[in-house]
């Protein structure tokens, strides 16, 4: 993706008319096409804005402007991509960001491509690989949650985690490597204990960093709940309670509910996507029949289940034959139209619940009594208790660094105890290294690369 010597440029806001649009640029010549495509008011200066007027070249008057803006110049080192970078912020017009672009071309300036200006950055050592990826997921954030996460990522949180295992694993390979040097003089650098005691102390920190990946993927990618019951039992109702909003259509038909209808909320910071479905039951027609297959299908793919329950109603055969099905899942079962029952229904229910093992809470979506409590309890299903932390683990790139870099500890810890020449056991601790490496990026593949920056937006 990157040459050496090129300098790129882009339209770095998102399409669309706005109060203010960003063209960037980025490389040795952006200065002097900069100046090509506008008329400065005052000479460029290192992080000073200078306002200056956007030239129209396809006007016969040379002096013809189409447009103020300000233009800001950061030198090299001191940029974004420690190249000399300038942003010009003109009014948000499409036809103005356009020509400035088009214009930045043809002085010699080539298109950006995805993600080109912070492989630049990556490329010359300003991030790593870890805070690369952070911007892209500022950038798509939708919970502030997963906002602050990717802020702490930016700021190099993981990195920081990862570093000093990665630098007591550095002493021990020097450690090993000078016992090899010495081996002919017969000096022993460091018995086999003191070795196994190094391995052991470096092996903690890293399965607890590998143990924060099952919430940091939730925190990244979010779960989806499939919302399921019998026809009438409160779905719907329930479903727009969670949301806050009259979203599904609600009546007191049964089966009113015959295709998928999805909304994504935030609850405790988690992307949660709610399905709500089609009451399970015999169909009536071919419509319903469809809505029943998808929801069957929803249910299939969802990470948790949200039965809902009618305590107005005795357990029927439906009901337990659904309840054993999902027994097995992350469920949570409502117990709803609370408000319309005594108090020794619910015990009923909950019996059956407690017998299958299923957590069970009473809940009416016409007063809103239980939503409260069903929503910490979802929240508890979906994090299984655990609290954000700075330097997780948010992606299966991330995950499959650390795992390599515990694989090759504990192929030298065996190795080791088992007699193996230290020549053999250092190969293993170079293994774990490359995974600590590979996670920050400095022994990633270029097709690695290209694949993660081409998932960026172009003008980051």
């Amino acid at each position: 993706m990157l040459e050496a010597g090129e300098t790129i440029a882009a339209i770095s806001t998102p399409p669309g008319r706005g109060g203010i649009g960003i063209v960037r640029l980025s490389g040795a010549a952006a200065v002097a096409i900069a100046e090509q495509l506008v008329r400065l008011q005052g000479p460029l200066k290192h992080g000073r804005a200078r306002l200056a007027e956007v030239l129209d070249p396809e006007s016969r008057d040379e002096n013809r402007c189409i447009d103020e803006a300000l233009v800001t110049w950061f030198a090299a080192p001191h940029s974004y991509t420690s190249e000399d970078l300038v942003e010009i912020a003109a009014h948000g017009s499409p036809v103005v960001l356009q020509l400035l672009l088009r214009q930045a071309l043809a002085f010699g300036a080539r298109l950006a491509e995805p993600g080109e200006f912070t492989q630049r950055a990556f490329l010359s050592g300003r991030i790593d690989l870890t805070q690369a990826e952070a911007v892209r997921d500022l950038i798509e954030a939708q919970t502030v949650a997963q906002a602050r996460l990717a802020a702490s990522q930016m700021g190099g949180a993981l990195s920081a985690r990862v570093a000093p295992a990665k630098i007591a694993l550095l002493e021990l390979i020097a450690l090993m490597e000078a016992g090899i040097d010495f081996a002919e003089d017969d000096l022993a650098v460091a018995p086999d204990t003191e070795l196994l005691r190094r391995i052991g102390e470096v092996r903690p920190p890293l399965r607890a960093l590998a143990a924060t990946f099952a919430h940091g993927r939730i925190l990244h990618d979010g779960l989806t709940m499939a919302i399921v019951g019998r026809p009438n039992a409160g779905k719907s109702s329930l479903f727009n309670a969670l949301l806050e909003k009259d979203r599904a259509i609600v009546t007191a038909m049964p089966g009113t509910t015959r295709d998928l209808i999805t909304e994504r909320i935030s609850l405790g910071g988690i992307p949660l996507e709610l399905v709500d479905t089609a009451g399970l039951r015999e169909a009536t027609d071919e419509a319903e029949r469809l809505g029943i297959v998808r929801s069957r299908e929803a249910l299939a793919d969802a990470a948790l289940v949200l039965v809902v329950i009618d305590a107005t109603t005795v357990a029927g055969e439906d009901d337990l034959r659904l309840l054993e099905l999902v027994r097995d899942r992350v469920v949570l079962a409502a117990i709803n139209k609370w408000d319309l029952v005594p108090e020794v229904s619910i015990t009923d229910w909950r019996l059956i619940l407690e017998r299958l093992g299923i957590p069970g809470l009473p809940t009416s979506a016409v007063n809103g009594a239980g939503i409260l409590d069903l929503r910490a309890t979802i929240l508890q299903l979906a994090t299984g208790g655990a609290a954000a932390e700075p330097g997780m683990l948010t992606s299966l790139r991330h995950r499959q660094s650390i795992a390599n870099a515990l694989q090759g500890l504990e192929d030298a810890e065996v190795a080791i105890a088992t007699g193996i020449p230290h020549e053999m056991v250092l190969l293993d601790l170079y293994r774990a290294l490359w995974g600590l490496d590979s996670l920050t990026g400095q022994t990633t593949p270029d097709d690695i690369l290209n694949l993660i920056f081409s998932t960026f937006c172009i003008g980051k």
